[in-house]
């Protein structure tokens, strides 16, 4: 099975939030068709049909990716940070 990147997964669950305050304030209008492009983007991403299996498929995929990276720590984050934070 392909899966996503880490990153990607990360800035879509982080767009699904932010879009999800931003359309509570204002549930019409481009708010509303960006919110559904993600949904949509989150849904094909993960494998799944609805958006709290593709935020929880997501969420496992981003901790897993976590988890490889913690037991190894020479690998370096995909913007060239360690885990601790500084440059690599």
């Amino acid at each position: 099975m392909l899966m996503t990147h880490p990153a990607v997964l990360t800035r879509l669950v982080e767009e699904y939030e932010r879009e999800s305050a931003l359309r509570a304030a204002a549930p019409h209008g481009p708010v509303r068709q960006h919110m559904e492009d993600v949904v949509y983007t989150l849904c094909v991403s993960t494998g799944t049909r609805d958006i709290d299996a593709a935020l929880a498929v997501a969420r496992e995929q981003l901790n897993t990716a976590w988890l490889a990276d913690v037991c190894d720590p020479g690998v370096a984050a995909q913007d060239g940070r360690t885990l601790s934070g500084t440059a690599g």
